[in-house]
């Protein structure tokens, strides 16, 4: 039961991980990307239609990419460019994206019988590492999109903390003047980064149709693409904090998926409840924030 409990939870922690790592980026440049729980569901619409029409779960999340970078293209232009309210345009969008994902998908395919289905990416063992009694099974026999989360951990650490580019990146979100005094544009390093973080989110999405359930419904996400972007502020915008509340809430919902189906001693609305409960909390007692300078603020050199 415990195995089955924290590989459960490893598998679910992967697109909480890999939004709250885009979060993070995003928000280290003073962007909120407020529409993460829209470029969720669109990059879970992408994969689950990509790989339905196509039969090829490749194409599937390449689509989820391409329509979480288009659902972040859209809001970096008009917070970026236009420097409309961060909160506000997040907002409109998520709204936004679960009409065109219910609107496409009746276009599609009507209204069918039976809910459509596709297969979901396999489980693959690492040789000898999955061998290893009781760790091998937890974090060695995972999808590929589990594996691709883990390895970006110690990637997006050293680009943060030890590059000119993580540099740039956490300047633009403390002192966005300075770096506009050094000769970068200031907009382009936010409008850029939105965008890949767009990009990861949609994979991010992809994983609840493609790597989990194998089918699409317009409350798939039910909300985590929020719980990502609370695990941001709760991770105190670092990469490390971001893994241990990806963590935390992955196991939350792996003990939710159990109790739901392998016993009744708990109300059904209480255990699907228990990851949201569990955020609410963190927030409350969470006391030190190490929020960045410049968050949510639209930066024009005449500021």
């Amino acid at each position: 039961m415990v195995v089955n409990i924290l590989t459960r939870a490893i598998m679910m922690s992967t697109p909480l991980l890999l939004g709250a790592l885009a979060e993070v980026y995003a928000e280290r440049t003073g962007m909120m990307v407020c529409a993460i729980e829209g470029i969720f569901l669109m990059g879970a619409w992408g994969g689950f239609v990509g790989t339905y029409l196509s039969g090829s779960m490749l194409l599937g999340i390449v689509l989820a990419v391409v329509l979480g970078g288009l659902m972040a293209l859209l809001y970096a232009f008009v917070t970026v460019t236009l420097g409309q309210q961060q909160v506000v345009t997040g907002t409109a969008l998520n709204i936004l994206a679960v009409g065109i994902c219910a609107y496409f998908q009746r276009v599609l395919f009507g209204v069918p019988t039976t809910p459509l289905q596709i297969d979901t990416l396999p489980k693959l063992a690492i040789p000898l590492l999955s061998k290893i009694p009781f760790v091998g099974e937890i974090f060695f026999h995972q999808n590929i999109l589990t594996y691709l989360a883990y390895i970006l951990i110690p990637v997006s650490i050293f680009v943060l903390y030890k590059t000119s580019l993580g540099l740039t990146l956490r300047s633009t979100g403390e002192n966005p003047v300075a770096v506009d005094v050094a000769g970068i544009n200031v907009n382009r390093v936010r409008f850029l980064t939105v965008l890949v973080a767009g990009g990861i989110s949609g994979l991010a999405g992809a994983f609840y149709t493609v790597g989990y359930l194998g089918m699409f419904t317009s409350n798939v996400i039910g909300g985590r693409g929020w719980i990502a972007f609370a695990i941001c502020f709760l991770g105190n915008w670092s990469p490390k904090g971001a893994v241990l509340g990806t963590l935390a809430f992955g196991l939350a919902d792996a003990i939710s998926v159990y109790f739901r189906i392998g016993t009744g001693a708990f109300p059904t609305e209480l255990i699907i409840a228990l990851p949201y409960i569990l955020t609410i909390l963190l927030t409350i007692f969470r006391s030190n924030f190490k929020v960045p300078a410049q968050l949510g603020i639209p930066y024009s050199k005449e500021s």
